[in-house]
C-alpha cells in the first residue's frame, strides 16, 4: 500500500501539472535511490550552511503560494477545455405530452435474467402523459 501511495503522490497530475507532493510541501521528492548516487540537486543542498540552508527553505516557501495560484489557474483553464469539449456533443431537447420515449435499463428495474452484452439497453414503448418541470416527466407504459 505505501509504494501505491508513493506512486500516486509522486506523479505529474494533468490539469496542474504537478505533484501532490510538490503542491503539498514545496519541493520536489527525493528518491532513496538519489541519496546514495550524489547529483546536482543534493550536492548543491549539503554544500549550504544552516542559515543559508534555511533561506532558501523561506524563499521556497514564498515561492509555493504563488505557484500554486498558478497551479490554480491551469487547472481552471484544464477544467474550462473539458467542459467546452463535453459541451459540444451535448444537446438540449424539449419533450411534450404525448411524445413517446425510450427508457434506459436499470440494473434495479430490470428482471433476474441476465441476457448477457448483447441484449437491449432501452425499453421502448413509453409515453408522456404529464410534465413537471424542466427536466422531469412522468411516464406510462403504453
Amino acid at each position: 500500500m505505501e509504494e501505491a501511495l508513493w506512486t500516486y503522490r509522486t506523479t505529474y497530475r494533468t490539469p496542474t501539472q504537478e505533484t501532490p507532493y510538490l503542491l503539498v510541501y514545496g519541493v520536489e521528492t527525493v528518491l532513496p535511490l538519489e541519496r546514495q548516487i550524489p547529483l546536482l540537486r543534493l550536492a548543491i543542498q549539503e554544500g549550504l550552511t544552516d542559515e543559508e540552508n534555511a533561506r532558501l527553505c523561506l524563499e521556497e516557501l514564498e515561492a509555493l503560494d504563488e505557484k500554486r495560484l498558478e497551479d490554480q489557474q491551469s487547472l481552471e483553464c484544464y477544467q474550462a477545455r473539458l467542459s467546452r469539449s463535453f459541451n459540444k456533443r451535448v444537446h438540449l431537447r424539449s419533450f411534450q405530452v404525448g411524445d413517446q420515449v425510450l427508457v434506459v435499463k436499470r440494473p434495479i428495474i430490470t428482471s433476474r435474467q441476465y441476457r448477457g452484452k448483447f441484449s437491449a439497453k432501452w425499453d421502448v414503448g413509453w409515453t408522456i402523459y404529464c410534465t413537471r418541470g424542466i427536466l422531469k416527466w412522468r411516464l406510462q407504459d403504453s
